[in-house]
């Protein structure tokens, strides 16, 4: 009975996954994206309990479902809806080209895995130790051998946070259009 509630726990984890995912690029609104963004979030967080992974899936609700995705909210409600001067709001070809070629790298991924599953190139166990993932182990990792790249992500995200502000105020002041409707003497 708890394997089978295990199965069943992944296949909805997993199908509110993909869904989640086919909203976040469908979409039209960027508020519903990033909403469902963090649905996405929050299933993969399901599918790391899933694996034991505690740590991982904590670390994921809270710094990319909480501190990332309040700054993502924060900034689509700062630039405002501004879908209708933008130059892709009609779905050009190119995204549908992009997303089919990332559907066949997937595709291609999975079969290449299940080839060497049948292989059986995949049967030898890994050595894992007692000490892998827990956060004395990964904090140890990001403060050793990745430090360099953890602080470019922590400063990447710091310059998009800027240019989300700089990108707003800058758009506000060359508005020809005040909020009220009426035409800005400045234009």
């Amino acid at each position: 009975m708890a394997n089978f509630l295990v199965w069943a726990v992944w296949v909805v984890a997993a199908f509110a996954c993909l869904a989640s995912a086919l909203a976040v690029v469908s979409f039209r609104n960027p508020f519903y994206s990033a909403l469902s963004l963090i649905g996405n979030l929050a299933s993969l967080a399901v599918l790391f309990l899933l694996l034991s992974g505690e740590f991982v899936a904590a670390g994921q609700v809270l710094v990319y479902g909480g501190a990332v995705m309040v700054m993502f909210l924060f900034v689509i409600a700062y630039l405002g809806d501004r879908s209708e001067d933008s130059p892709w709001s009609g779905g050009p070809s190119w995204q549908i080209v992009g997303a089919v070629l990332a559907g066949g790298a997937i595709l291609a991924e999975v079969c290449v895995v299940v080839g060497l599953k049948a292989g059986d190139f995949l049967s030898k166990p890994a050595r894992v130790d007692r000490s892998f993932g827990s956060p004395e182990a990964i904090g140890k990792l990001f403060l050793t051998d990745h430090l360099l790249a953890f602080e470019i992500t922590s400063i990447v995200l710091l310059v998009a946070a800027v240019g989300g502000v700089v990108l707003g105020s800058h758009a506000r002041q060359h508005d020809p259009l005040d909020r009220t409707g009426e035409v800005d003497a400045r234009a």
